[in-house]
C-alpha cells in the first residue's frame, strides 16, 4: 500500500477509534507550526519553496521551567506524505506526552519535505534544493536559535520512516558531527533498483504534464532522478533518468548506486561507528525487508554496532505503536538530558 493513501485511511480510523475510546488525561505538550527558511533550498529548478513547514513538540514542562533545556529527535516523513499527514496518524503530541508520563521530555520537530514530485528523498540536488543542508544546517540551526535546546550532537537524535528512514541513515552517515543516534523505520531505497529496457522507455516518453499526474511508482522515479541525477540543461523536468531509449545509462546508475545507503556503507562506517547508537526495524510483511536485512548484514560485515528488529507487520500498519513504544524510547535511552 502507497504511504500517503495508507496515512489516509489510518487518519480516518484514528478520528473514529478518537470517538469511542478515552484514556487518563496526562500532562498537555504544546505544539507549534512554524515556517522555517531555508538557504540550503534556494534557488532550486524545481521551483520547491525555501520557506519549509515545521511541526514542533514542546514538552509539558517547557513554559513552566524557564531555565531548562531538552534533548531533540527529528523525525523525517515519508515519499507522497506530509508532516501534518504524519502528524494525523502518529498523532505526534500524544505520542510525546505518553513519553513524558514515563519521565523522558524532548523536544520532537517534524519537518515538511514534500515537493513537486512528492518528496526530496533528503538528498542535496540543484534540481530539488538541498535537503541535506535544510536537516541538517539551516533547521538545526534554527530550532537551536529559537528553543531552549541542549545544542550538542550528544543531545539530538535523527529518525524517520520510509524515505525519511532512507533520509535517516543518509544525513546521518554524512552528518555524524550534528546527530548522535538514529532510528530508521521501514527504510527505503537502501539499494539501487533494478529496471526493465520496456520500462525505461516508458518513462521517457512521458511528457512534463503525465509525470505530474502519473501513480506513486512514476513520481517516486521521477523525485528520484530528481534528487539523486540532476540535470540542470534539460529543461522542464532537469532530471536524467538511469536508462537511455530504454538502455541502462551508466553514468547516472553510479550517481543513484553513490546515493543508496547499503552502498555508502564502506565509505562512512567511520562516521556510523561514532554514534551512540543505531537502530533500524521493518515489517516481517514489508516489501521492504529484503533490503532492510541486507542493510543489516553491511552494517555487520563493517563492524558498525546497531540493532535491527523484525516484526509482525507490513510498511504502515504499526507505525504509530513503533514510534510510540519503540522510537521514542529508544531516544529517551540515549540522548543526553543534561
Amino acid at each position: 500500500m502507497r504511504v500517503g493513501t495508507a496515512l489516509r485511511r489510518m487518519a480516518a480510523a484514528s478520528i473514529m477509534a478518537g470517538l469511542v475510546l478515552s484514556a487518563p488525561a496526562a500532562a498537555q505538550v504544546a505544539i507549534e507550526r512554524i515556517k522555517v527558511h531555508s538557504p540550503s533550498v534556494e534557488g532550486n529548478l524545481e521551483g520547491n519553496s525555501a520557506d519549509r513547514d515545521v511541526i514542533v513538540v514542546l514538552p509539558p514542562s517547557y513554559g513552566k521551567e524557564s531555565k531548562k533545556r531538552y534533548p531533540v529527535v527529528y523525525f523525517l516523513h515519508g515519499f507522497s506524505a506530509t508532516a501534518e499527514r504524519y502528524d494525523a496518524v502518529v498523532k505526534f503530541g500524544e505520542a510525546m506526552e505518553g513519553e513524558a508520563a514515563r519521565g523522558h521530555e524532548m523536544i520532537l520537530v517534524v519537518p515538511d519535505s514534500y515537493t513537486k514530485h512528492g518528496g526530496s528523498m533528503y538528498s542535496d540536488s540543484a534540481t530539488v534544493g538541498n535537503f541535506e543542508g535544510f536537516i541538517a544546517r539551516d533547521l538545526v540551526a534554527y530550532v537551536d536559535g529559537h528553543y531552549r535546546t541542549l545544542a550538542r550532537r550528544d543531545a539530538r537524535g535523527l529518525a524517520g520512516h520510509s524515505m525519511g528512514g532512507y533520509g535517516t541513515f543518509k544525513i546521518g552517515m554524512k552528518y555524524p558531527g550534528v546527530f548522535s543516534s538514529l532510528y530508521a523505520m521501514s527504510a527505503c531505497c537502501l539499494l539501487p533498483q533494478p529496471m526493465t529496457p520496456e520500462r525505461g522507455k516508458a518513462l521517457e516518453m512521458l511528457t512534463p504534464e503525465e509525470v505530474l499526474k502519473g501513480d506513486f511508482s512514476v513520481r517516486a522515479m521521477f523525485a528520484s532522478a530528481a534528487a539523486w541525477s540532476p540535470a540542470p540543461d534539460k529543461a522542464p523536468l532537469f532530471v536524467d533518468l538511469p536508462t537511455r531509449n530504454g538502455e541502462p545509462d551508466r553514468r547516472v546508475m553510479a550517481q543513484w548506486a553513490a546515493n543508496a545507503p547499503d552502498i555508502m556503507i564502506p565509505q562512512y562506517a567511520s562516521s556510523l561507528k561514532t554514534m551512540t547508537a543505531i537502530a533500524m526495524d521493518v515489517g516481517d510483511k514489508d516489501t521492504l525487508l529484503g533490503s532492510n536485512q541486507d542493510m543489516d548484514r553491511q552494517l555487520t560485515r563493517f563492524g558498525v554496532t546497531h540493532k535491527f528488529e523484525t516484526y509482525d507487520g507490513d510498511h504502515m500498519n504499526h507505525m504509530p505503536l513503533r514510534f510510540r513504544d519503540f522510537v521514542l524510547p529508544f531516544f529517551a535511552e540515549h540522548l543526553a538530558t543534561k
